[in-house]
């Protein structure tokens, strides 16, 4: 081999290793977003949770999708801050919402341009008993679910694209999960406008929670035949 192709050899290599870094690097922000997101979630913060999507960014939660930054502005801080916070961005005293994030897998594209992620949740969740904010009972439940976001960097920094969580769970704290009534929480079926706060669309087919054991369906394929998973989420 000449030098000068050793040269390009070398420069070639220096070239491939400089991608797999930055895609390494990727892979660790697009893990970090989705942390932050649950940090920021966790204490109601729900202005800095809308912040972290892009412009087109859409969530698909609980048999709805709401589209763009006007329809995640709408679940987080219509409906959410609502209900849970009477209004306020922030934590209120006596409720709990505690959903550590777990198990992300971080697939980066080729081209460094968009991510997805696998993901888990297991919340805690619920209001002391000393509690006024929600005129209501004291309550406290479990929560279980998995993720399957996309992400998208615009001018170098990571967004989320599409949040897709699909609550598999729901449990009273004292009875727990096998004595859940079907269609425990019931998925919408509502949109916006007729609902001030619903989804731009519904999701078809309706969701189901627990004791019915769906797949969300694999962004990956099989690590060692490289097949897709080809069942259905039924």
């Amino acid at each position: 081999m000449s030098l000068e192709d050793q040269v390009k050899e070398l420069q070639q290599q220096v070239k491939d290793l400089g991608h797999e870094v930055g895609r390494l690097q990727d892979v660790n922000e697009v893990r970090h977003l989705q942390y932050k997101y649950g940090y920021y979630l966790d204490k109601c913060l729900y202005e800095e949770v809308v912040e972290l999507f892009a412009e087109d960014g859409e969530v698909r939660f609980m048999g709805g999708i709401y589209k763009g930054k006007e329809g995640v502005k709408r679940l987080y801080i219509g409906r959410f801050m609502t209900n849970f916070t009477g209004g306020k961005n922030g934590p209120v005293f006596g409720f709990l919402l505690d959903h550590p994030q777990l198990q992300m897998i971080v697939d980066v594209a080729p081209d460094r341009k968009t991510a997805k992620v696998r993901g888990r949740s297991m919340m805690a969740a619920g209001r002391h008993e000393s509690t006024t904010e929600a005129q209501s009972v004291p309550r406290q439940w479990w929560e279980g679910g998995i993720y399957e976001n996309q992400y998208v960097k615009e001018d170098g920094i990571w967004k989320i694209k599409v949040l897709n969580y699909r609550p598999f769970w729901h449990a009273d704290f004292d009875k727990g999960w096998a004595y859940t009534q079907p269609e425990y929480v019931p998925m919408a079926d509502t949109t916006y406008p007729e609902d001030p706060n619903g989804p731009d669309e519904l999701i078809k087919p309706t969701p189901h929670l627990w004791p019915h054991t769906n797949v969300v369906p694999f962004h990956y394929p099989h690590p060692i035949t490289g097949e897709p998973w080809k069942g259905k989420d039924n």
